[in-house]
């Protein structure tokens, strides 16, 4: 994956990009000591140098909360937009419409995405924009004093805020809802996963939500909160371990795995994700079993991580309108206008 090379007289991991990993890093972080957040831009720094992936190729996104700032932090040579509250999908969709040859990183909070923006949550993911689509989930407004987000649970107690009444939404049960093709939680207390599945959803085409729970060390830090780092520990139930493999040339196998030992799902860009199951036989491309164990840990407070759907046969927004390989954005006006024989053979149709 990197090799040792000189550099300026010193020695120097770089990837196959000829990169090393303080090219993915972006600003000091002006977050809380202990947020989760910054352990998640610290796991996304690693994925793209890891995957060789260059900063340049990659475009951010983000509204308003804590969760919008994050990508200050990581990719600071890659172009950033941070939109209006509850706003960031729509500029993704415009942005990656005009260049489908860009990879777009989306940031937002379970404010941002589960309250003011749910409208165009649901949208981004019908429409299949392909992005990796991050929701920093802490269960509170951090940005604004923390108070409940529409993530919080019912029963919360928090200082300033009472108790809250709600019934909390489930980001992974909208997304699948709304047909994402690539839904997954983690939890920022497992880095390890974080990692994977971050690798795993940059390599899927299509919209890849990823929901990760990230404790608020300073408005929702309570042991019994469900969003707390101690309540996340005790109640993490990972559905399956889960590698990703870049792409390879083929390899055979010695002997037949075992039935429910691993699992083997292609990605489109030739690229592989092994899922070790803990539940056996689980089926990441069934919607039924998707909906099975959402409902089964919502019941039962868990805190279920891992690959939850997985669809790989759905045709992406770009795909669907047939765009020419040349970006939108950069097609001139000779591109664009039609010429003399066309604009006489729709005049012949219309009259």
């Amino acid at each position: 994956m990197t090799e040792t090379l000189p550099m300026a007289g010193a020695t120097a991991n770089v990837n196959l990009a000829g990169l090393s990993k303080n090219d993915y890093r972006g600003a000091p972080s002006t977050l809380c000591q202990g947020c989760g957040h910054n352990s998640i831009s610290n796991q996304i720094v690693s994925a793209l140098y890891e995957m060789n992936i260059v900063p340049e190729d990659v475009v951010k996104f983000s509204g308003i909360g804590c969760s919008s700032k994050s990508p200050t932090y990581f990719l600071n040579r890659s172009f950033g937009f941070n939109s209006l509250h509850g706003r960031m999908p729509s500029i993704a969709t415009g942005a990656l419409f005009a260049d489908q040859h860009l990879k777009g990183i989306g940031v937002s909070g379970d404010g941002d995405s589960a309250s003011i923006g749910m409208g165009q949550f649901k949208h981004v993911m019908r429409r299949n924009v392909n992005m990796l689509y991050i929701i920093e989930n802490n269960g509170v407004y951090g940005l604004t004093k923390g108070q409940f987000s529409a993530t919080a649970e019912k029963g919360l107690q928090l200082k300033k805020q009472g108790e809250n009444l709600y019934h909390p939404v489930d980001i992974c049960m909208e997304a699948f809802a709304s047909n994402a093709t690539f839904i997954a939680r983690s939890f920022a207390g497992n880095p390890k996963q974080v990692k994977e599945l971050l690798k795993a959803a940059l390599a899927h085409d299509g919209i890849a939500v990823l929901d990760i729970i990230s404790p608020c060390v300073t408005f929702n830090n309570q042991d019994s909160a469900y969003h707390s780092y101690t309540y996340g520990k005790e109640h993490e139930e990972p559905l399956h371990e889960i590698s990703y493999i870049a792409p390879r040339n083929e390899i055979i196998l010695e002997r037949e795995m075992e039935e429910g030992e691993v699992r083997e799902v292609a990605m489109h860009d030739g690229s592989v994700i092994v899922l070790k199951n803990l539940e056996k036989g689980y089926d990441t491309s069934s919607r039924y079993e998707a909906l099975r164990v959402m409902e089964e840990a919502q019941q039962n407070n868990w805190l279920l991580t891992g690959l939850l759907y997985l669809d790989t046969t759905k045709p992406t927004l770009t795909h669907m309108y047939d765009l020419v390989d040349t970006p939108l954005n950069r097609l001139t006006e000779t591109d664009l206008r039609p010429g003399r024989a066309m604009i006489d053979k729709v005049n012949a149709l219309m009259f």
